[in-house]
C-alpha cells in the first residue's frame, strides 16, 4: 500500500491541485535525483514508464537525462528499477517504420542523446553479465533496439567495451531459451557489415556456441531458433575472408555436415546414404533451415586455395543435393549455383551418383532408385529433361524447375571450360568411318524434329540442347571442326514431319522412286544441315496465322534457340558457313528479316545478325559467296539490317538476362501473336496457382552478342570485293592466330616428346645418382686411407731417427771403453767394423 500511495503522490502532487502531463512528468523528473529515495525513484520510474506512450515528447525532454542517471546509479543495485528504466527507455527510442516521420525523428533524437557517449553502451554490456533474469533481458532488448537505430555507433562502443564480448558469449550458453534467443537476434544485429567484430566473435568461440544449440535443437529439424542460429553463422563467414578460414581449419564442418546427413568422411567411390538422398519435407521451416546449411556449405567449397579434402567433400555433398536427391526444388538450384567455378578437382565425369525417382500417383512417399550413373550424364539430363524427367511437373514448365535447369546450365559450362574437355565430348558424338554417330541424349535433343502441334517438354529440351552444344563450340575452332563431321543418326523419318520447307524457299519436288533413288539421295545429313532443315521447318510454322498465342510462343521460342547455336557456331569458321549456305540457308534468313516494324524484334533482328555473321565469315570458296550475298544486303537495306540488329538489344527478353540467372517469368496474361515481349506482369494481376517460367537467351549469348554486334554492323556495309577494316584485319588476324595456333601445337607436341624422354631418363638420372653417391664414399674411404698411410710414414721416420741416435750413442760408448782399457768383445768390434 505504501508503493501505491508513492506512485498516486509523484502523480497527483499536492491534494486539490490539478495537474497537467507536463506538470506531471516535471515533478516524476525531479523525483529521479539521486536525493530522494530508492523507493521514490523507482515509483517515478514507473510512473514516467506509463506516461512514456502518450507523451514521449515530453518524458524525453524532461526525463530522459534522470533516468539515464538511474540507470548508471540503480540498475545493478536494484534490479526491478534496472528493469523499468530500460523498458521505459526502449519506449523512448524505438523506432516504428510505419509511424509518421515526426514519430520516427523523435526516437532517433532519442537514441542519439542515449548515445552521446559510451556510458550507456558500456552499462548495458555490462548488465549483460547480470545474474537477474528480467535485467538481462531487457539489457537485450534495449541494445537491439540502439542496434536498429544507430548500429555504427553502438559497434564503435562495443569495439573498446572490455566485458562485452564475454558477455554475449556467455548468453549463447543460457539454457533459458528466450535469453538464448535474444542474444542470438542481438548478436545478429551486432556483427552486421563489421569484419571486426566478426573476427572478435569467431575467436572467441562464437562458432562452438552456435553449432552446439544446432545440434542440441535437432538440426535442421528444428525450429526457429535453429534458423536464427544458422542466420548468425552465415553473418559471421559471409564476405569475411579470415572467419571462413578459421572456420574451414576448425572441426566444425564435418559437423555441419552431419547436420543435413551427409557423411564428411564417405569415400569418393562410394554412394550417398540413402537416408541423406530421401527425407521428408512437410516442414516449411525444416527448408528454411537446409537452404542457411547449404549456404553455408557453398561457402566451404568455394574455399580461397588450392582444392582439398573438406572443399572437395563439400563440392560432392552439393552436386549430390543438386542431382540425386528429393531436396526441394529451390535448394538443389541453389546447392548447382553455390558450385565452384573451377570444377577440375571434381571430376564429374569420373564421380558415380544414385539418381532416385518418384513412383508415379504416390504423392511423393514411394521412391525408385535408378541405375548409378556418372554425376555429368546425370547433370546433362537433368537439363534436357528437368527435375525427374519432368514426371511431378508435367506440360506445366514450372519457374523453381526452370531455375535447376539453369542452374545445371551454369555447372555444365564451369566443367568444360576447358578445350579440352569441350573437345573429347564433341568427340564422342563424331562417328566412326561409314558410320553414323552415337546417340547421345544432346544429340538426340538437339535433332528432334519440331512437329505441330509443338510440345513443350520437346521444345523446352530443344532449347536447352541448343544452349549445351553451343557452350562446347563457342571459343573452341577445334570442337566446331569436329562438329562439322557430326552425322546423327535420323531420330524420326521425314515423311512423319507435318512441314518440309526446303531451304530455297521453293516447292519440294516430287519424291522419286527407290528405283530411281541413287546413293547421294540416301547420304546422310551433317549435323549443320539438320539444324538448318529445322529452323526451316520453324520458321514455316511461325508463319502460320491460325495458331493458338502459346503455340506461337513456342515456336518462336525453338527459332531463338537454333538462331542462337548457329550464329555461336558460325562465328569465325568460313567452313561451316560455306556448308550452312549451300544447305540453302540464305533464303531462309530473308524473310523473318522483312517483317514489320510493330513485329517481335527477336527474331528479325537474330535473322540479320546471322546473316551478317554469313557475309563477314563467308571466306571459303563455294557457291554463295560474299558477292552473291551482297545483293540481297543491299536489297534488304543496310541501315534497316543495322536497326535491326540493333533494336534487338531494347526487347525486355534480352536486357532482362544477367549473369546470375537467365530465366524469365511467363506473362500471365494473353500475349499476341508476335507482338513484342512486354515484360513481366503488373504486381496487381491474377497469378496462377503454380508461377511458370521461361527462357529466350543465356548470359554467355548475351555477352557474346554486345561484344560482337558492332563488327557485324559494320561488315554488312563493306563492298565484297574488298574487306573492311574490321573484316579485312580479322581475316589477316585469323590467319596469323592460325598460324601462330600451329606453333603452339608443334612447341607443345613438342614439349609433350620432352617430358617423355625426361621420363625416359628418370631411371638412368636415378643410376647416376647412385654412382655418384658410390664415388663420394670411395673418395671418402680412400681420404681415410692417405691420412693412416702418411702416420705410417711418420713414425717409421720416427723410428729411423731413433735408431740411428741410438747407434751413434754405442759407438761413443765404445770409444770410452777403449781409451779407458777396457776389452771390447771380437762381435761388437766386427758390429763396429761392419758400421
Amino acid at each position: 500500500m505504501d508503493f501505491l500511495s508513492q506512485i498516486n503522490i509523484a502523480l497527483r502532487g499536492a491534494p486539490g491541485q490539478p495537474q497537467s502531463a507536463p506538470d506531471t512528468i516535471a515533478r516524476l523528473a525531479d523525483r529521479l535525483s539521486p536525493s530522494t529515495l530508492l523507493a521514490d525513484r523507482r515509483a517515478a520510474v514507473l510512473a514516467l514508464k506509463g506516461l512514456a506512450r502518450d507523451w514521449r515528447a515530453d518524458v524525453g525532454a524532461r526525463a530522459l537525462p534522470g533516468l539515464l542517471d538511474v540507470l548508471q546509479n540503480d540498475a545493478d543495485v536494484d534490479a526491478d528499477i534496472g528493469k523499468a528504466v530500460l523498458e521505459t527507455l526502449i519506449i523512448l527510442c524505438e523506432v516504428d517504420e510505419n509511424a509518421p516521420a515526426a514519430a520516427r525523428e523523435l526516437g532517433y533524437k532519442h537514441t542519439d542523446a542515449v548515445l552521446a557517449d559510451d556510458k550507456v553502451a558500456q552499462k548495458l554490456f555490462a548488465l549483460m553479465s547480470d545474474q537477474s533474469f528480467y535485467l538481462k533481458f531487457s539489457a537485450l532488448q534495449f541494445l537491439s533496439t540502439l542496434l536498429q537505430n544507430r548500429r555504427q555507433v553502438v559497434q564503435a562502443y562495443f569495439l573498446k567495451a572490455p566485458v562485452g564480448v564475454t558477455s554475449l558469449i556467455a548468453l549463447l550458453q543460457d539454457k533459458r531459451e528466450i535469453l538464448r534467443n535474444e542474444a542470438i537476434f542481438t548478436i545478429q544485429s551486432l556483427i552486421s557489415q563489421s569484419p571486426e567484430i566478426q573476427k572478435i566473435m569467431a575467436f572467441e568461440g562464437a562458432f562452438e556456441e552456435l553449432i552446439n544449440i544446432i545440434v542440441n535443437e535437432q538440426g535442421i529439424e528444428g525450429g526457429v531458433v535453429v534458423q536464427n542460429a544458422l542466420a548468425c553463422m552465415d553473418g559471421l563467414l559471409r564476405f569475411n575472408q579470415s572467419n571462413q578460414s578459421y572456420f574451414h581449419g576448425s572441426s566444425l564442418p564435418p559437423v555441419l555436415l552431419s547436420v543435413i546427413g551427409f557423411p564428411a568422411s564417405l569415400p569418393f567411390d562410394t554412394p550417398a546414404p540413402q537416408q541423406f538422398a530421401l527425407q521428408l519435407w512437410d516442414v516449411p521451416q525444416k527448408r528454411t533451415n537446409t537452404s542457411f546449411v547449404v549456404g553455408i556449405i557453398g561457402l566451404i567449397a568455394r574455399h580461397a586455395g588450392p582444392p582439398d579434402v573438406l572443399s572437395i567433400t563439400c563440392a560432392r555433398c552439393l552436386v549430390e543435393i543438386g542431382i540425386a536427391s528429393n531436396f526441394p526444388t529451390d535448394i538443389k538450384a541453389q546447392a548447382l549455383r553455390l558450385l565452384p567455378t573451377n570444377l577440375a578437382a571434381l571430376p564429374l565425369a569420373e564421380l558415380v551418383v544414385t539418381p532416385y525417382m518418384p513412383v508415379p500417383d504416390t504423392n511423393g512417399e514411394e521412391w525408385d532408385r535408378l541405375e548409378p550413373a556418372s554425376a555429368l550424364d546425370a547433370l546433362v539430363e537433368l537439363v534436357l529433361h528437368g527435375e525427374y524427367n519432368g514426371i511431378i511437373d508435367g506440360e506445366r514448365r514450372t519457374r523453381d524447375g526452370m531455375d535447376l535447369r539453369a542452374a545445371a546450365v551454369a555447372v555444365f559450362q564451369n566443367f568444360v571450360q576447358k578445350d579440352e574437355i569441350s573437345e573429347a565430348i564433341v568427340q564422342a558424338m563424331v562417328s566412326s568411318l561409314g558410320s553414323q554417330a552415337p546417340v547421345t541424349p544432346l544429340l538426340y535433343a538437339l535433332t528432334t524434329v519440331p512437329v505441330s502441334p509443338l510440345s513443350i517438354p520437346a521444345v523446352t529440351s530443344t532449347h536447352f540442347a541448343t544452349l549445351l552444344f553451343a557452350t562446347l563450340l563457342r571459343f573452341s575452332p577445334r570442337a566446331k571442326s569436329l562438329a562439322r563431321s557430326i552425322v546423327p543418326q535420323s531420330t524420326a523419318p521425314q515423311s512423319t514431319s507435318s512441314f518440309f520447307v526446303p531451304a530455297d524457299g521453293g516447292a519440294p519436288p516430287p519424291a522419286p522412286d527407290a528405283a530411281e533413288s541413287g546413293e547421294d539421295a540416301d547420304a546422310p545429313q551433317t549435323l549443320l544441315q539438320i539444324l538448318s532443315e529445322h529452323l526451316s521447318l520453324a520458321f514455316l510454322a511461325r508463319s502460320r496465322t491460325d495458331l493458338p498465342d502459346r503455340e506461337a510462343r513456342e515456336w518462336d521460342r525453338l527459332c531463338v534457340g537454333y538462331l542462337c547455336l548457329l550464329i555461336q557456331w558460325l562465328w569465325d569458321d568460313p567452313r561451316a558457313v560455306r556448308d550452312f549456305l549451300e544447305a540453302g540457308a540464305l533464303g531462309v534468313l530473308v524473310e523473318p528479316i522483312n517483317q514489320t516494324a510493330e513485329e517481335d524484334a527477336v527474331i528479325p533482328g537474330l535473322c540479320a545478325f546471322l546473316l551478317g555473321v554469313c557475309y563477314e565469315f563467308n571466306r571459303e570458296p563455294g557457291e554463295v559467296t560474299r558477292a552473291t550475298i551482297h545483293p540481297i544486303l543491299t536489297r534488304l537495306g543496310i541501315d534497316m539490317l543495322a536497326g535491326r540488329i540493333a533494336h534487338l538489344r531494347d526487347d525486355d527478353r534480352f536486357k532482362a538476362i544477367g549473369p546470375d540467372n537467365f530465366v524469365l517469368p511467363y506473362p500471365n496474361g494473353p500475349v499476341a501473336h508476335h507482338q513484342p515481349h512486354q515484360g513481366p506482369s503488373s504486381a496487381g494481376a491474377p497469378k496462377p496457382e503454380v508461377e511458370e517460367g521461361e527462357i529466350w537467351f543465356d548470359w554467355a549469348f548475351v555477352d557474346f552478342w554486345k561484344s560482337n554486334y558492332y563488327t557485324i554492323q559494320r561488315g554488312i556495309a563493306v563492298d565484297p570485293n574488298s574487306l573492311s577494316s574490321a573484316a579485312g584485319h580479322g581475316a589477316e588476324s585469323a590467319m596469323v592466330i592460325a598460324s601462330l595456333k600451329d606453333v603452339v601445337r608443334s612447341q607443345a607436341a613438342e614439349i609433350e616428346k620432352l617430358q617423355q624422354q625426361i621420363k625416359s631418363l628418370s631411371t638412368s638420372h636415378d643410376e647416376v645418382e647412385a654412382l655418384r653417391a658410390q664415388v663420394n664414399t670411395l673418395s671418402a674411404q680412400l681420404t681415410a686411407a692417405e691420412e693412416k698411410r702418411r702416420d705410417v710414414e711418420k713414425e717409421q721416420e720416427d723410428l729411423l731417427v731413433l735408431l740411428d741416435e741410438l747407434n751413434n750413442k754405442r759407438r761413443r760408448d765404445k770409444q770410452r771403453m777403449r781409451e779407458a782399457g777396457i776389452e771390447v768383445s771380437e762381435d761388437e768390434g766386427d758390429e763396429e767394423d761392419e758400421e
